[in-house]
């Protein structure tokens, strides 16, 4: 990719989304516009805003980098992502908008009364936000390793700098209209070159059918191997090495290798000529961004799929970046408006990833061998066209990575700081807001400079899986079932949420490495969410008499129009007042 027109291009944007939170810094005046916009948001621009923040590197670079290297079984992704919408829409937008929080935290000690069931929200939401921040700083370091050859932790640091300014400085007012505006321009972003890489791919005569085929060398390849791996051959192979295979010494040599696992040492050059299968990559625990979980998927395809879809599609719904948002809606139906937008404007962006997967496939498959599968869609410009036109085709890719990287790291670090802000730090003003910015980017991104190369997708796939099993029974019981206690919801956080984010951080330190466990605790929401739940009603059940006073008003003002509720509380005030 050619740097002289890809750095200008982040540069751009950089620069864009200065100028852009500076607007919304000058209607910034008070404490409610930095938290929640003083909740005047309309449902377009908040439809765009969301989109904006959710679309993050996983979305942008990671799903296309799942589809290459595992063909069309990982599109559950951007369904379960874009379904889960439904899922909101259906349960949670506009009562939650008609709780009247700023946080979740705040939810859960209006619903329950309880300042230690609203600490514990507060510490999954810190943690859930944290997990999620990492891919994002991670991934721009990637993009722009990438396009300057850059250390990998510049491009985290640059987008921690770039989000910390913009949130201190106006808050949710602020990147209300940034999100906004980077979701159009990472649809146009991949919008515009994937029409011409489709025309491109057309002009080259390529099978159509390459797509459910075993991924293929099209032409001669030379693939450089920067770290160890193990390749897996179904059938024997016979490449030119140059380097270190199977611990024996090559100097351009032709190789027979036979059908196992053959052990390539760094440095190693392999040079596949034009028909070869792309051989299967395994770097343990640690292997390309998106490709650490491939061979569990492989072992128990069934059970990793259904446990992504559940862990998608009941996870979007506590997201802290994602559940903030509706506190904008003026009202309940405003809420309910816009999740329908949102559901229209990612379920169009979701259209164009797995296309950038699916010719990568064709174009770019020794991506997958030196773990950099998710840079597929910012090299195929380059790889399919060529020229000055790949070179511009590149720089709006780029310009479109990094404004996901900015748009969700700046949603993330809002929700992250508006908790550190109310239940940690010692006062609650736009000074101390401030400082809880910083805060809050301040662990995920030194945690981006210590641990490399975690998988994007499945970083998200992390939080999305603590969020469903804690969050998401929090939710839908407080919202539906009157019986809820503290200590139910308590013990259905620790032992939901807590029982998942062991699971899958043992997956990710890379214990165990195969088998039923492995499967198990990769893929944890099919038997955390039903325990988060399942615990959560049992001890609430148990413990009938720490049902908080005043439920019933409380259900009312979520469930029925703000006009209603506040009739029927002020009815229910009455009453209790004449009893007096």
């Amino acid at each position: 990719m050619n740097q002289s027109y890809a750095v200008p291009a982040v540069a751009l944007v950089v620069v864009a989304t200065v100028l852009v939170g500076a607007f919304g810094l000058r209607i910034s005046r008070t404490t409610s516009d930095f938290y929640v916009a003083s909740r005047t948001v309309g449902p377009r621009l908040n439809a765009a805003a969301i989109s904006g923040e959710y679309l993050s590197a996983a979305s942008f670079l990671g799903i296309a980098g799942l589809v290459l290297v595992q063909g069309p079984d990982m599109l559950w992704y951007p369904v379960g992502y874009t379904a889960g919408y439904l899922v909101l829409l259906l349960f949670v937008a506009a009562p939650l908008r008609r709780s009247g929080a700023y946080t979740l935290p705040d939810f859960a000690e209006a619903r329950l009364g309880s300042g230690a069931v609203r600490r514990l929200a507060g510490a999954f939401v810190v943690g859930v936000g944290w997990l999620y921040l990492l891919p994002q700083l991670q991934g721009a370091g990637l993009t722009l390793a990438v396009l300057t050859d850059a250390p990998d932790w510049f491009g985290g640091v640059l987008v921690a700098v770039v989000v910390v300014a913009t949130v201190a400085a106006g808050g949710m007012r602020s990147i209300t209209f940034v999100q906004a505006f980077q979701y159009w321009l990472k649809l146009t972003a991949l919008l515009v070159p994937a029409l011409f890489l489709v025309l491109a791919w057309q002009a080259h005569g390529a099978p159509r059918d390459a797509f459910d085929e075993p991924a293929t060398f099209r032409e001669q390849r030379v693939v450089r191997v920067d770290d160890t791996l193990d390749l897996k051959l179904s059938r024997p192979l016979g490449v030119t090495a140059t380097g270190s295979v199977d611990g024996r010494r090559y100097e351009g040599e032709r190789v027979e290798l036979p059908a196992g696992v053959h052990h390539i040492e760094r440095g190693a050059r392999l040079t596949f000529t034009k028909g070869d299968p792309v051989p299967v990559a395994d770097r343990g625990s640690n292997g390309g961004m998106s490709t650490s979980l491939a061979a569990g998927r492989e072992e128990r395809p069934l059970y990793a799929t259904y446990g992504l879809i559940l862990a998608t599609f009941l996870g979007t719904m506590g997201l802290p970046h994602v559940v903030v948002r509706f506190y904008t809606s003026p009202h309940g139906v405003a809420a309910r408006r816009t999740t329908v937008a949102v559901l229209g404007l990612i379920g169009a962006f979701y259209l164009l990833p797995p296309v950038y997967g699916a010719l990568g496939r064709l174009y770019a498959p020794e991506l997958s061998l030196i773990g950099n599968a998710d840079a597929a869609v910012l090299l195929l410009p380059d790889r399919m066209i060529g020229g000055v036109g790949a070179d511009l085709l590149g720089a709006l890719v780029a310009g479109g990575a990094f404004a996901a990287f900015l748009s969700t790291a700046s949603g993330l670090t809002m929700a992250v700081a508006g908790v550190l802000t109310q239940d940690v730090l010692p006062a609650r003003g736009v000074r101390h807001f401030r400082l809880g910015t910083v805060l809050a980017m301040a662990v995920p991104l030194a945690a981006s400079v210590l641990v490399g190369g975690l998988p994007v997708a499945d970083a998200v796939g992390l939080a999305f899986a603590v969020s469903a099993s804690s969050f998401c029974p929090l939710l839908v019981l407080g919202i539906w079932w009157r019986r809820l206690t503290p200590p139910g919801a308590a013990a259905g956080m620790l032992i939901g949420g807590g029982s998942a984010l062991v699971a899958v951080g043992a997956t990710m330190a890379g214990y165990p490495g195969t088998g039923s466990l492995h499967a198990l605790l990769a893929w944890p929401a099919l038997w955390s969410v039903p325990l988060g739940f399942v615990t959560m009603m049992l001890v609430s059940l148990a413990t009938p008499g720490r049902v908080p006073a005043g439920t019933a008003a409380i259900l009312a003002r979520f469930h029925l129009p703000e006009e209603l509720a506040g009739a029927q509380v002020r009815a229910a005030v009455s009453a209790k007042e004449v009893g007096a």
